[in-house]
């Protein structure tokens, strides 16, 4: 065992495990940050998406070793009272069915909101094509990234930008 030191959610945490243990087991065994899902193991569902310098990465497939001094965003970590635009938009509109995917299905929307923020059925689309949903609720998800960029400019207009 090793001692790796993270940047999680802007804060330091130190973990004692293997070098090729994959981020996701860290984060939830080791930190207790229960919300990055396991789907697949094989980085194929997205239900383990995460951010790792602000791009959306598969923690199952990341070895901690390899995460050196770059910051990890988790889902815990978009907005300490959970009111991210996207985990708004969530809520508002009751866009998840099972649940289970929508850690990663937020994260990976955060991701192209950064990139555009009024994004295109198109580009939501390919953006989101590495997220699977078992219950298939990808219209709502879809919906769920339109009123997220629509509260984001509300927020922007009214001079409270968010993340």
């Amino acid at each position: 065992m090793s001692k790796y030191n993270l940047n999680i959610n802007g804060k330091a945490h130190a973990v004692d495990v293997e070098a090729d243990t994959p981020l996701l087991w860290a984060l939830r065994d080791s930190m207790g940050l229960v919300g990055t899902k396991y789907g697949c193991g094989i980085g194929a569902c997205g239900a383990c998406t995460v951010h790792l310098d602000g791009q959306p990465a598969r923690a199952c497939q990341l070895p901690v070793s390899s995460v050196g001094k770059r910051k990890i965003t988790t889902i815990e970590g978009l907005d300490a009272h959970a009111m991210h635009p996207l985990q708004q938009a969530w809520q508002e509109l009751d866009v998840p069915q099972c649940g289970y995917c929508q850690a990663g299905q937020i994260m990976s929307a955060c991701s192209l909101l950064k990139q555009h923020p009024r994004p295109t059925d198109a580009q939501i689309d390919e953006a989101m094509a590495g997220n699977l949903c078992r219950c298939a609720t990808y219209t709502r998800i879809r919906a769920g990234i339109h009123r997220a960029a629509e509260i984001s400019a509300t927020g922007a207009a009214n001079g409270k930008a968010r993340k």
